[in-house]
């Protein structure tokens, strides 16, 4: 295949996964503009809660991506019995992912939310940041349904080369938000003022509409999508079939998992020099979470058109696209980071916070930014070990690594450094380079190369 096809495919598979979780993270970005005008406290209450919930998140995602792998390739296969039982497997996943969720938001979500709250900040009162957070917690975790469930259909459309759909639905949906969280947070066109709790209403309402969107069009669209009629006859998945599956998936939501939650502790490191640097660091993650959905897509685009071939067996087309696309993400990101560092001086003055938390997120986005092509280069290794099914070996190369390295260096800096924040920051951004040329070595020795559906 021509380079230029390669890109061309890949890019008609990632622009509306771009686009989708680009308007997802345009969802939070609102939330965070309009709850930044209210104050620190609630936009650092709804920055902790946001972490917190992004756990959940890349658990599901953990989760059906083992699935994933082996859904791109059955339909690479043609094989429709296999396609059908693992969409099965996903919705069992998903179903006990979101019951353990629920369940520990309800009965810890205080204590969790806390953790941040050891640091001070003369400028920002810990009691009311916890108020604010429990009070956008309890509304955001009946939200947590109805996105579970636009991701087990979102990417199985996309394991059939499916993404528009899930794009509208998401474009839908950050519309929603948008005039919702006007109404509820303000208090406009005869709406009470509900301040944080509005923002997370209109939330739950897109998550809502989204689900419905998404489920209710392929369903009428099914004659088109094959491989999905009758997906409901039975939600019974031969166990026989599904345990290699199972087995091979593990290591990914484990992976999915214990990596969100070391980002998540890494930002509890970081709040021990002072809670401004939460609020610093919301600002920071707002704009850049906007725009690395277009390596995450990137990633996942490799992900799918490598599995692919390598359920048709098509092994040296799947070497070519990884490492034309591992090349062509990594250039994508320089002009990101371009963008990045042009916003970093106008973007914070948008919240109605004090001039070192403007500061703060500021530098955090620029550090951020420049690490950008690094990440994109290290996320396509990602997806392309993953693809063949080397799930031990990814989750060595991101969880592990994640709490072992990351983690451990910002504890230890944060805690008996005299280093400031910045440094800190930049020093465990840096650290990833060790994760690519492990990564890069591994991907060229082309122990990915396998297919798992023979």
């Amino acid at each position: 295949m021509k380079k230029q096809s390669v890109y061309k495919k890949a890019l008609l598979l990632a622009v509306p996964m771009m686009i989708q979780n680009g308007i997802t993270n345009a969802v939070s970005l609102v939330d965070n503009l309009m709850v930044g005008s209210l104050g620190t406290e609630s936009m650092t209450a709804v920055s902790i809660v946001g972490q917190l919930i992004f756990v959940f998140f890349l658990a599901v995602f953990g989760g059906l991506s083992g699935p994933g792998i082996y859904g791109a390739q059955y339909y690479g296969q043609r094989n429709k019995e296999g396609y059908q039982n693992v969409f099965r497997l996903k919705v069992w996943i998903t179903a006990v992912i979101t019951f353990c969720g629920l369940l520990a938001f309800f009965t810890m979500g205080s204590q969790m939310i806390s953790l941040y709250l050891h640091g001070t900040a003369k400028d920002i009162d810990a009691a009311k940041t916890l108020q604010y957070g429990m009070q956008y917690l309890d509304i955001m975790m009946i939200g947590l349904i109805p996105f579970a469930i636009t991701q087990i259909y979102a990417g199985s459309l996309r394991e059939m080369g499916e993404s528009i759909k899930p794009m509208i639905g998401g474009i839908a949906s950050v519309a929603v938000d948008i005039v919702f969280n006007y109404l509820l947070i303000y208090g406009k066109c005869g709406f009470p003022r509900l301040e944080v709790r509005g923002a997370a209403i209109a939330t739950v309402m897109a998550r809502f509409v989204e689900m419905f969107i998404v489920v209710i069009w392929t369903h009428a669209s099914v004659n088109k999508y094959e491989f999905l009629r009758g997906i409901y006859k039975t939600i019974c998945i031969p166990l026989h079939s599904m345990k290699n599956i199972i087995i091979k998936g593990l290591p990914i939501f484990f992976n999915e998992f214990l990596w969100s939650g070391g980002i998540a502790v890494l930002t509890q490191c970081y709040s021990m020099k002072g809670l401004q640097i939460v609020a610093g660091l919301n600002i920071s993650n707002a704009i850049c979470n906007l725009l690395n959905v277009v390596f995450i897509a990137m990633g996942n685009a490799v992900g799918i058109i490598v599995g692919q071939y390598l359920g048709a067996s098509k092994f040296e087309e799947a070497k070519k696209t990884s490492n034309s696309l591992r090349w062509f993400t990594a250039a994508l990101c320089v002009g990101l980071t371009v963008v990045l560092i042009l916003c970093s001086g106008i973007f914070p003055q948008m919240y109605d916070t004090s001039d070192e938390v403007r500061y703060l997120g500021q530098w955090f986005i620029i550090i951020t930014a420049i690490f950008f092509p690094l990440q994109g280069f290290l996320n396509v290794l990602y997806f392309t070990l993953r693809s063949g099914g080397r799930t031990v070996i990814t989750f060595l190369f991101d969880s592990v690594f994640t709490w072992v390295v990351s983690v451990s260096l910002a504890f230890i800096l944060c805690k008996w450094s005299g280093l400031p924040i910045l440094a800190i920051y930049a020093i465990v951004q840096s650290a990833d380079m060790i994760k690519v040329i492990v990564g890069y070595i591994l991907v060229k020795k082309g122990v990915w190369i396998t297919n798992l559906v023979v």
